[in-house]
């Protein structure tokens, strides 16, 4: 018996066994829906279904990797959800920040189905340590964009990461690894003497790795106490995402705040 997520289990059924068993239109069919693609100008999706068929609807133009996620989101809407007919604007796909408990159902289906617990896990352990360099790298093996394997690193991988989303107005969202206490609260904006502050404001497109005061991003009185390594990159829409890992096992204990 497995913990297997619907998501997972239907692929499971399907035989499928690496990254690139993942066909979506092969999958949508078996589960009786098609997909197409069109000029979709108020939305980045939508499904549209009666009794047992579903036609999904994706943006034409844009990132494939992204249209991907789309798909597995409307998916989710007709696994969980049907009945309903579904429009999603781009700000509820994909965005832990701002979706509805129904939107991120869907993306939780989207991201079992592209990115698979029982394939996914195999391939983070093969992962030296958790920074962008190998996130891209997942992405490509699993067709997903740099935010949605992020978030399944941290979902499902077992270093003490934050990853964290700003625009130039400030936090988006953020995430943390079950590893953490909730007391380590990123802060809303960057601070100016960040090495980040210069790929959210500036023409860095990204940093390496460095140790930082943990004060840079947390707002605690003990934080300066502690380094953190942060790492950050350009992302959509004048965004940025960073990862801060938390190696000083201090930072991890299980005390008060």
């Amino acid at each position: 018996m497995t913990d297997d997520s619907p998501a997972e289990a239907l692929l499971r059924s399907l035989g499928v066994e690496a990254p690139g068993d993942i066909d979506l239109d092969a999958i949508a069919w078996t589960v009786g829906a098609k997909v197409r693609e069109e000029e979709l100008e108020s939305c980045e999706a939508r499904i549209i279904g009666f009794r047992d068929r579903a036609i999904i609807t994706v943006r034409k133009d844009g990132d494939p990797r992204r249209r991907r996620f789309s798909i597995g989101h409307e998916l989710g809407h007709w696994i969980h959800h049907r009945g309903r007919s579904s429009i999603c604007r781009t700000s509820e796909i994909g965005n832990p920040g701002a979706a509805s408990q129904l939107e991120k159902q869907a993306d939780r289906f989207a991201a079992d189905l592209l990115m698979p617990r029982y394939l996914f896990a195999s391939s983070l352990a093969e992962m030296k340590k958790p920074d962008f360099e190998g996130v891209d790298a997942l992405a490509g093996l699993y067709s997903t964009s740099r935010i949605a394997t992020s978030l399944r690193m941290v979902d499902l991988g077992n270093w003490p990461i934050v990853l964290i989303c700003h625009s130039r107005s400030g936090r988006r969202y953020f995430k943390r690894s079950h590893l953490i206490p909730d007391r380590w609260f990123p802060r809303e904006d960057v601070d100016a003497s960040s090495p980040s502050f210069q790929v959210l404001f500036g023409t860095v497109d990204r940093t390496r790795p460095q140790n930082v005061s943990a004060s840079l991003w947390f707002d605690r009185r003990d934080a300066n106490r502690f380094n953190i390594l942060e790492q950050s990159v350009k992302a959509h829409g004048n965004e940025m995402l960073t990862i801060l890992t938390l190696a000083d096992r201090k930072m991890l204990a299980d005390t008060s705040a």
